[in-house]
């Protein structure tokens, strides 16, 4: 009968694809890890790693192995979640990672005054892209994302928190700050400054101007992993760029006007909690969730018949 140390051993080698690393992680020695790894493969009667490849594999036995086993030790977690749940405890450490066009607007409002009213919360947060926070929930690597939904993936769960309107954000001297709305029409599609590829903003940009040869001005192409630097840029180069609601009410009152909505009805990105299926902190999210809706806009936090972008 497996152990939960060789579970975890499993685990901690599938994440990693490492024996080193995955030992270091699991705070043992290799030879202590490798031999417990080759103690369940022989109690079981197959491998579980190739470990002839570098990085190491599983074999296809191991992955329905190594998937059981996540689930088992996630189960077993649950235990110690129920015992403080029922003795009225909210501790433990919840590891969270956050996409680069919500973290500095989106962490400042919550984590200070969430650690301030649970101080036995750990919370290691961890920006990321959308596919990275995907593959680490796989891997258990995190706990759970704050993303952009909707994410058609059967292994995870979403909680939707809130909704936020895009915005374009002109430079002064654009002329478009007179009119209540803009179209794909009224931009100049060879000043409109864009994301990196990688983003799921940069998709939904493209997505609302119902465009793919957006491109920027021949003497100067850039794309930017940051919002705050394209923000600049419009403010130093011209252009104009779309932001999300609360970056943009991080914009100063003196340039609060430069700020235009994007189509004659508004449109939205749906942003959500998103955690495995296998989930075992759920009370503690449910918390997190709570305390992060309170920090927003009431306006924000329901889908009414808000129009919802999606991204590829």
């Amino acid at each position: 009968m497996p152990t939960l140390i060789q579970l975890e051993y499993i685990v901690a080698v599938d994440t990693w694809r490492h024996f080193a690393t995955a030992a270091e992680k699991s705070f043992v020695t290799q030879p202590t890890l490798s031999m417990q790894i080759k103690k369940l493969e022989e109690e079981l009667g197959l491998i579980i790693f190739d470990r002839s490849r570098q990085p190491v594999v599983p074999t296809l036995a191991g992955e329905a192995i190594i998937k059981q086993a996540r689930i088992v030790l996630n189960e077993s977690l649950k235990i110690t979640e129920l015992v403080r749940q029922l003795q009225g405890q909210i501790a433990g450490e919840l590891r969270l990672g956050i996409i680069p066009t919500l973290s500095p607007y989106l962490l400042p409002r919550f984590a200070g005054n969430f650690l301030k009213k649970y101080p036995e919360v750990t919370l290691q947060i961890t920006e990321m892209l959308t596919g990275q926070i995907i593959e680490a929930l796989k891997k258990d690597i995190i706990d759970a994302g704050i993303l952009v939904t909707p994410i058609r993936n059967q292994e995870l769960n979403s909680i939707p928190l809130f909704y936020e309107k895009f915005v374009l954000y002109a430079a002064a001297g654009e002329g478009l700050t007179n009119l209540p709305y803009i179209t794909e029409n009224n931009l100049d599609e060879t000043r409109f400054w864009l994301l990196a590829s990688g983003h799921c903003f940069r998709s939904q940009a493209l997505n609302i101007c119902n465009t793919r040869r957006l491109r920027q001005q021949d003497s100067l192409q850039f794309e930017s992993g940051s919002l705050e630097t394209l923000i600049r840029l419009v403010d130093t180069e011209g252009g104009v760029t779309l932001i999300p609601e609360l970056a943009a009410l991080d914009i100063p009152a003196s340039r609060q006007n430069q700020l235009i909505q994007f189509g004659q009805e508004p449109m939205y990105r749906e942003v959500s909690l998103v955690y495995s299926r296998n989930f075992a902190k759920e009370h503690l999210l449910k918390v997190l969730e709570k305390e992060i809706r309170a920090t927003l806009p009431h306006n924000m936090q329901h889908k009414d018949s808000k129009t919802i972008v999606e991204f590829e």
